[in-house]
């Protein structure tokens, strides 16, 4: 078998198992999720594809690309999970495949190959891949943009600069302004051709792009939607806990090393003599510092947030794991994390329901244990004698496997603790009959999603059944037998 079909297989193998197995086998996630569905279904339905609707109600939270996207899902008839999640699969793989055909360019193939495998397996870029959510694509439109971005400061070119606008123009229309902020470190790497930035072409390029649905929302909306949509979710986040996620300036310290997992070890690499002399690779640390530094300043945070920043990590981590000389113990650090699968697989189903600090945290089998130090041991001995890209694809195969674990032991947990989907599912052939009492609203949100039509509040007129949410615990249906 040669070496390039051997590539192929593995890339299927690692690409089908860490991003489309079981995508469907765990409902609908949290609030946003099922709103961003519900607004996308709606907007497949009515045909209106400017303004946003969440049951019935103009809703100005993010703008409208993702929306589309599950648009495009539920006219395709993919499914009630599938129409919002693939869309979103399908983005992220484009831009990998993107990712390494612009870094061969750049820095050959050895440094694309090893980025483009860190940034396809690390935890953070998976996990959010495969959920409708709109942080990944705002991170793959900006950092494609970044990355033209690169080159037009490398080499110019008014063409170069027009594609990097244009593509930052949908990262805007993907989740509002923030890309504009965090593409600031552009302006220092073309700072030598600062008038090539007043030229009128990527600004037209941008315009195009992301202005249509602004100004057509605007002039429909008016004070509604500026005040929403700029006011409350742009301005008024970033310094007040307007919208409750206001976290701790550290916060996203841990987030992050937990994101590039399994490859933080590979951070030590970063730290040999001369490995920033080159302009470009001083311009994807400042993507990453000032990014990080940014996010960190304003109050509210989440962990999606710093997606944008991954690439960027993994370019760097690439450029290092290709030139270092000696990688045998961070390689084998780097497999020993994915004990850590396990220990997740059993945390994350009670992290999701109850918070992290109130889940119960899981072991290691012994069995897995001995495995994964085995497999270490390999990864070492192979890069002992020479045979480094073997170790990486061993470790890409450990990963894989590791995720397939996680998604089989912990999908079908979270499906009862956290997803709505089972919940509808009994209430479905009475729901004429029923009404909800008090349950939480990422609870209300999905059971919105799958009812289409939201069901009734109990304190508008008792039903016979009514949906109920104990302390701590997922809701029932007061009424139906067991």
């Amino acid at each position: 078998m040669s070496f390039s079909l051997r590539r192929w297989l593995l890339g299927t193998f690692a690409v089908f198992f860490l991003y489309l197995f079981a995508l469907t086998d765990v409902g609908l996630l949290g609030p946003d999720e099922p709103r961003y569905a519900s607004i996308g279904r709606e907007m497949a339905r009515s045909g209106d594809w400017v303004t946003p609707r969440l049951w019935g109600e103009a809703w100005f939270e993010k703008p409208a690309l993702l929306y589309w996207l599950i648009a495009l899902g539920n006219k395709a008839r993919l499914g009630e999970e599938l129409a919002p999640r693939l869309p979103v699969v399908l983005l992220s793989l484009a831009f990998l495949l993107f990712f390494y055909r612009f870094l061969r360019s750049e820095f050959g193939r050895e440094p694309a190959l090893y980025s483009t495998i860190l940034l396809g397996t690390m935890a953070g870029w998976v996990a959010f891949s495969q959920l409708a959510l709109t942080d990944l694509p705002m991170s793959a439109l900006f950092s494609a943009s970044m990355l033209l971005g690169v080159r037009w400061g490398r080499i110019g070119g008014r063409l170069a600069l027009a594609a990097a606008a244009a593509l930052l123009g949908l990262a805007v229309l993907a989740k509002g302004l923030v890309p504009l902020v965090l593409a600031a470190p552009l302006l220092w790497l073309g700072r030598a051709r600062w008038r090539q930035l007043l030229d009128p072409l990527p600004a037209g390029a941008f315009l195009l792009t992301a202005g249509p649905w602004y100004a057509l929302c605007s002039i429909r909306h008016r004070a509604g939607f500026l005040t929403e949509f700029f006011w409350k979710h742009h301005v008024a986040r970033l310094g007040e806990g307007v919208i409750h996620h206001t976290q701790p300036v550290w916060f996203y310290a841990p987030v992050l090393l937990a994101g590039v997992l399994p490859w933080t070890p590979l951070a030590a690499l970063l730290f040999r003599r001369g490995f920033f002399g080159d302009a470009r690779r001083r311009f994807f640390l400042l993507w990453v510092t000032f990014g990080f530094a940014f996010l960190s300043a304003v109050s509210n945070k989440l962990p999606g947030y710093l997606l944008p920043l991954l690439p960027a990590i993994a370019i760097l981590f690439g450029l290092a794991l290709a030139e270092a000389k000696d990688a045998r113990w961070i390689l084998a650090a780097c497999c020993l994390l994915l004990l850590l699968v396990p220990v997740i697989a059993q945390t994350l189903p009670g992290a999701l329901a109850q918070g992290l600090s109130r889940a119960k945290i899981g072991g290691i089998p012994i069995g897995f244990l001995i495995t994964y130090a085995a497999l270490a041991a390999l990864v070492w001995f192979l890069e002992e004698i020479g045979r480094r890209q073997a170790a990486v694809a061993l470790l890409v195969v450990g990963i894989v496997l590791g995720v397939v674990l996680l998604k089989v032991r912990s999908y079908p947990v979270m499906e009862r603790a956290v997803s709505a989907r089972p919940l509808w599912q009994r209430v479905a052939s009475v729901r004429h009959a029923a009404c909800i009492e008090n349950i939480h609203r990422n609870w209300r949100y999905g059971l919105n999603y799958y009812s289409v039509a939201p069901l009734p509040d109990c304190k508008d007129g008792l039903k016979p059944f009514r949906i109920q949410q104990p302390p701590g615990r997922p809701p029932f249906v007061n009424g139906l037998v067991p």
